[in-house]
């Protein structure tokens, strides 16, 4: 059984009636009472496979069925305790949500889940030379972009390169292959600040220039 499994299948005594409650559960099966945000993984408390290629329609719609579960009108004239773990759950609840939306913020989050102990420096390879070598000159490129046509075509390559990245990990994660997966967590945060850096630049280049 994996770290993860186990986690999920961790048990707790439900607080209002001591019965036993799943570490991933909402509320006590027995008593139906909320329960406190379990020691679980991301995955596990949106109730999604511990997988980086997730359908995002799938995802928002999940989120959106436990958010009705914890909404505050829910536990209006329930005790102050409840009251407080329903906010627990949904802040709990948002932080995994907006993890797993996120490709980049995924990515980095299922390999560290994954690799914790097999991958000490983590995924910021700021010694590799191909990637070091390829965020220089994306860079550079920027740089000497002097008109919104020359940053949006760089706007848009970069895109494209982060919709490879993407596809790239989903393969990589699938093949259990952590090392390239970390490499290309990499690479997609080096192109995510660059995307970020042509809206800046663009936004300061006049339309006429």
């Amino acid at each position: 059984m994996s770290l993860q499994d186990e986690c999920r299948a961790a048990m707790h005594a439900c607080w209002s009636c001591k019965g036993p409650v799943l570490a991933a559960e909402l509320f006590c099966p027995t008593c139906k009472a909320i329960q406190p945000p379990g020691q679980v993984d991301h995955f596990a408390r949106m109730g999604v496979d511990a997988c980086y290629d997730l359908d995002g329609v799938k995802l928002d719609r999940r989120y959106f069925d436990l958010q009705r579960l914890l909404h505050p009108d829910r536990f209006a004239a329930g005790t102050p305790r409840e009251r407080a773990l329903s906010q627990q759950q949904a802040a709990s609840l948002n932080d995994a949500y907006e993890t797993l939306k996120d490709p980049l913020e995924r990515a980095d989050y299922l390999v560290h889940l994954l690799g914790a102990g097999v991958l000490p420096e983590g995924c910021d390879m700021i010694n590799d030379p191909v990637i070091l070598m390829e965020a220089m000159e994306l860079r550079e490129h920027l740089a000497d972009a002097d008109t919104p046509k020359e940053i949006d075509a760089i706007a848009t390559e970069t895109r494209r390169d982060m919709d490879d990245c993407v596809e790239e990990l989903k393969t990589a994660f699938t093949d259990d292959d952590l090392k390239t997966a970390c490499r290309l967590t990499t690479r997609l945060k080096y192109l995510t600040k660059l995307s970020d850096e042509t809206r800046v630049r663009r936004s300061l280049v006049a339309p006429h220039s």
